[in-house]
């Protein structure tokens, strides 16, 4: 049975690695989906993907989450396309790392504008929608580094920091509406487009170890010995979608096979 039938979800960084993984898995529940990415193109053929498996209406849209002005039209695009919109997943998000007095204003800049600013405009936009439906679900992919320091990746913590104060303080302030506000705080998902494409790379420079010995070490660090996978994110992020959680608002829940528990 589909706990989200004929609900609309709208997914931010949906075209690929975990984005596209959610994406899927809310079809797979039965939601009508819109693939939002900066790469059109491959939310595309992510779109193509889960329309031809689910039979579920899904669309690309191009957005940039840092521009406010694409942020309200891909929303205007949704309700206009779907008539509601009823979840929302803020996942897009970058990863620029480095020691503090080596880390570049831009870089920071970048990291503050994509997953901290660009998770704000999202939220701005759907609660519009939302307040005028009474009802409605904002779920923010955060992070293990949303809850304690990062080593040499102040920038990506403090805007996981901040996402969670904000996923709090929108929560306090919806909840009056209907809508509810919760993120998800995954361990590493270490078989990911951004791990196997970027942070290995980069942690090996930084660490002066191979990308084999990164991912180990990272392994050891998890009391469940094993990465986070994409279905230990989505199974929580169904439930926090679906009316089975009705009761919960303004929360950060780990996922993170023990490696944190605050």
């Amino acid at each position: 049975m589909t706990q989200l039938l004929d609900r609309v979800a709208l997914v931010t960084g949906g075209a690929q690695g975990l984005g596209a993984a959610i994406c899927l898995r809310l079809a797979r529940e039965g939601c009508d989906v819109i693939v939002a990415d900066l790469n059109v193109e491959q939310a595309e053929q992510t779109a193509l993907v889960i329309a031809q498996e689910t039979g579920r209406r899904v669309v690309a849209f191009k957005v940039n989450v840092a521009d406010e002005e694409q942020v309200h039209a891909m929303v205007d695009a949704a309700v206009s396309q779907f008539g509601r919109l009823d979840i929302l997943v803020a996942n897009a998000g970058v990863v620029r790392s480095g020691p503090i007095d080596e880390l570049s204003l831009r870089d920071w800049q970048l990291v503050m504008d994509v997953n901290l600013t660009g998770f704000f405009l999202c939220a701005k936009y759907a609660a519009v929608v939302m307040k005028r439906q009474q009802s409605g679900v904002i779920i923010q992919i955060n992070s293990k580094s949303g809850k304690k320091g990062s080593f040499k990746n102040g920038a990506y913590a403090s805007s996981k920091f901040g996402g969670i104060g904000l996923t709090q303080s929108v929560a306090l302030e919806l909840a009056e509406y209907g809508v509810r506000v919760n993120a998800i705080c995954p361990g590493n998902l270490l078989d990911s487009p951004l791990w196997v494409g970027s942070l290995y790379e980069q942690y090996s420079k930084r660490l002066g170890i191979s990308e084999e010995e990164v991912r180990q070490r990272y392994v050891d660090q998890v009391p469940m010995r094993r990465g986070c996978t994409y279905e230990d994110v989505t199974n929580v992020l169904v439930f926090l979608a679906s009316d089975q959680s009705s009761y919960m608002t303004g929360q950060a829940i780990n996922v993170t096979g023990g490696q944190e528990m605050r």
